[in-house]
């Protein structure tokens, strides 16, 4: 299978989750494709204790096990979940750009050549990164 061509591949290391997912989402409704590498390396900025009882609600509201809603647990879903909430993924121009995104956990072979942007810095103050929070979770 040929991979699909990438207009931008961004690497989430030390990204903040909100505005990774914000930036992400507009560009991918600019017509964009987007590749997501190192999405476990990704932080969500907060006390690490009120963010994982917030994650864990989040999953936990979902009820009986055959409705919804569904709520990921590992760290490349859960980008694409944050991602999707900033689309309007019911209607035709949001679905269009939602299926645009690939969300990887590690560097996939076809894009280690690839020139990334570098989402993220060295954060100061709590932060908790995706791979911890999807373990707690």
């Amino acid at each position: 299978m040929k991979p699909e061509k990438v207009d931008l591949v961004i690497d989430a290391k030390n990204a903040t989750l909100g505005r990774l997912a914000s930036y992400s989402a507009k560009r991918a409704l600019m017509g964009k494709t987007i590749a997501i590498v190192n999405c476990n390396e990704a932080l969500v900025v907060g006390k690490p204790k009120m963010i994982i009882n917030e994650y864990k609600e989040t999953r936990q509201r979902g009820g009986a096990s055959l409705h919804g809603p569904f709520f990921p647990k590992s760290p490349e879903r859960i980008v694409k979940r944050t991602i999707r909430g900033m689309l309007s993924y019911k209607q035709a121009r949001g679905k269009e750009a939602f299926r645009r995104i690939k969300c990887y956990n590690e560097i996939p072979d076809e894009y280690k050549d690839a020139k990334r942007l570098a989402a993220g810095k060295e954060k100061s103050g709590k932060t908790i990164k995706l791979a911890n929070l999807s373990k707690e979770i």
